[in-house]
């Protein structure tokens, strides 16, 4: 386990560049998986507008741009399709492509922010469906 503390988001921590090969490669092989694909395909309807939205949010994560706008979570929350399984899966996918980046910084804050928003998102989905069940950390 790295000791160091995170990376900041910050425009040196990587490029513009980075940040879009990071999105595009993440999210062709989400649309490729057998378990992800069909969900995100019968969620987005304009591929390329999304991916220009998903730039601007992990370029706001990792480089502290402010173009993004948005509510990730209210329009996850309507996808009745979540399972831990899609987030866990979803995790391991987002890994495989931050180590394949060849930027450690970025991956480090990437791969944290990630998993903190997967466990963000799967713990407000479950209380949103089974407010009385209790929840189960999941994915974070």
């Amino acid at each position: 386990m790295n000791e160091e503390p995170l990376p900041q988001p910050a425009a040196d921590l990587c490029s513009e560049e980075e940040v879009e090969r990071l999105v595009r490669h993440f999210y062709g092989r989400v649309r490729e998986d057998a378990l992800l694909g069909p969900v995100f395909e019968a969620h987005v309807h304009d591929w390329e507008v999304h991916m220009q939205h998903l730039v601007d949010f992990w370029s706001a994560l990792l480089r502290g741009t402010r173009r993004f706008r948005g509510a990730p979570m209210q329009k996850h929350l309507v996808i009745d399709e979540l399972r831990e399984a899609l987030f866990e899966r979803w995790l391991q996918l987002f890994r495989q492509t931050t180590s394949e980046l060849g930027n450690v910084p970025m991956q480090r804050l990437a791969d944290d922010a990630a998993a903190r928003i997967a466990g963000n998102f799967w713990r407000r989905f479950q209380m949103s469906r089974w407010p009385s069940l209790p929840l189960h950390p999941g994915s974070g």
